[in-house]
């Protein structure tokens, strides 16, 4: 009798920590990035695709995650095909060369509030950087959305083309080293 109690006690303990971690798998089609890009005299805004990605998620933190993001995929919202042309080149992402750009998170604080700073490496044109984000979460009946607003200095990846902090003379030329990533991640 004591060993079926001593089983059974086992199982729900088993199953309770198999239930509370989860890795969850990013929906590519209800995942949303958005990019906006400043310059002196204006500003671009567009879109990118998330190509695959995934997340252990247990006790209301990430644990870990892996995201890869399609470099081939750069939009610019007002259809600029010249511009979506220039992003892809060696002045700006390389997507010829580097096409994928990987965000590997490394921990989260605690979501049990709704926000957590989330840490991690984002990888660039093969070149690796630690960053962190401040993100909301929001658990609906489909999954669980992830919502943040990142900023990512682009001269920590060799993109330097219009920026004042390498070039002078440029005027109102100017490109601001940092862009943003508005995301809307979905995972279940």
């Amino acid at each position: 009798m004591k060993k079926v109690f001593l089983f059974l006690v086992l199982t729900v303990f088993s199953a309770s920590a198999l239930f509370s971690q989860s890795k969850m798998t990013a929906d590519t089609s209800k995942t949303k990035l958005n990019w906006l890009g400043e310059k002196v005299t204006g500003q671009h805004t567009g879109t990118i695709k998330l190509q695959s990605g995934w997340l252990n998620y247990k006790d209301n933190k990430i644990e870990s995650g892996e995201f890869l993001i399609d470099m081939n995929s750069i939009k610019e919202s007002d259809g600029n095909t010249r511009l979506e042309g220039h992003l892809k080149s060696d002045d700006f992402f390389s997507a010829g060369k580097f096409p994928t750009s990987t965000l590997v998170i490394t921990g989260s604080e605690s979501f049990e509030k709704g926000t957590a700073v989330v840490k991690g490496n984002l990888t660039i044109k093969g070149i690796t950087n630690p960053i962190d984000f401040k993100a909301n979460s929001q658990k609906k009946d489909d999954g669980l959305y992830f919502y943040a607003n990142i900023p990512v200095d682009r001269t920590k990846y060799n993109i330097k083309y219009g920026s004042g902090s390498f070039f002078d003379n440029l005027g109102d030329k100017v490109i601001y080293d940092e862009f943003k990533l508005k995301v809307a991640l979905f995972v279940k």
